[in-house]
């Protein structure tokens, strides 16, 4: 694990896998971008490089908390491109990492080559993913033996009620198998002052990004799992419109980590958008 320093001066870590043409990865959550391994083989692909999001994982703990905001991590990704020394990068967000990888691009349009979005969560956009939207595509795993279980905790937190997590946690894998069980992904978020900081107010101006994304002239990937209710399909359809050369793919049985579900079809898709 390689190290930088961020602009506030505080340390900031990454992995770097394979080799060949250089994608940033940034992690959702926010929380350890270990979860993201090498999404699926792309490090023999591709250089992968991964950072850990301030506060979490390699990285420390910023002196002030309000640097958690997400519009204020875009400041982290830029240190990473000037540590790295690229003029520009293929960059690719996953889940909440998509809130930053658009907020990145609205501020720094010269410096992305390409980005592609993996199941995103399109709050920095202001599109709404509602309890109904959810509940709608929930309903198309009734066949599996643990949806009744599942889907009340999911109708309890739906209508405002807590949140089970490990009791939802299958309606976000295709498959809900030993590798889904016990993948890194449903770990609980590792730093709660991130959480909170990230979604601060001010972290998000959604006419501001829109009508940055509507100007930007390179090529953009939204990938969504068919099967996943935390960036349903629909939305994610409404969210590849906002760009003038953005293209919607939907990975067949996938849920909300499809290099997991899949990682040839996963790969087939990716590659083919940064070849």
């Amino acid at each position: 694990m390689a190290t930088f320093l961020a602009a506030d001066g505080t340390r900031l870590a990454y992995r770097m896998l394979g080799d060949g043409a250089p994608i940033v990865c940034v992690p959702g959550g926010p929380t350890d971008s270990v979860y993201l391994g090498d999404l699926g083989g792309l490090s023999g692909y591709r250089r992968v490089i991964v950072p850990d999001l301030r506060g979490t994982g390699g990285s420390a703990i910023p002196a002030d908390p309000a640097s958690y905001r997400c519009d204020r991590l875009v400041d982290d990704l830029e240190a990473l491109r000037v540590h790295l020394g690229l003029d520009r990068i293929d960059l690719l967000g996953h889940s909440a990492g998509g809130n930053i990888a658009v907020q990145y691009l609205a501020r720094y349009p010269a410096r992305v080559r390409r980005l592609a979005l993996a199941c995103p969560s399109p709050r920095a956009v202001g599109i709404d993913i509602t309890p109904a939207m959810r509940l709608e595509l929930a309903r198309q795993r009734e066949a599996e033996p643990w949806f009744p279980a599942a889907y009340a905790a999911l109708r309890t937190a739906a209508g405002g009620g807590p949140a089970d997590r490990d009791a939802i946690a299958p309606f976000f894998w295709g498959r809900w198998d030993e590798a889904a069980r016990h993948h890194p992904g449903n770990r609980p978020h590792t730093n709660p002052d991130l959480v909170e900081g990230y979604l601060a107010d001010g972290a998000f101006d959604p006419p501001a990004t829109r009508a940055a994304l509507a100007a930007f002239g390179g090529p953009v990937l939204v990938l969504a799992g068919e099967l996943d209710m935390n960036s349903p399909p629909a939305p994610m359809a409404e969210y590849a419109a906002l760009f003038p050369h953005g293209t919607l793919a939907v990975q067949p049985g996938a849920g909300h980590y499809p290099w997991v579900d899949d990682a040839t079809r996963f790969l087939a898709v990716l590659n083919g958008f940064l070849d």
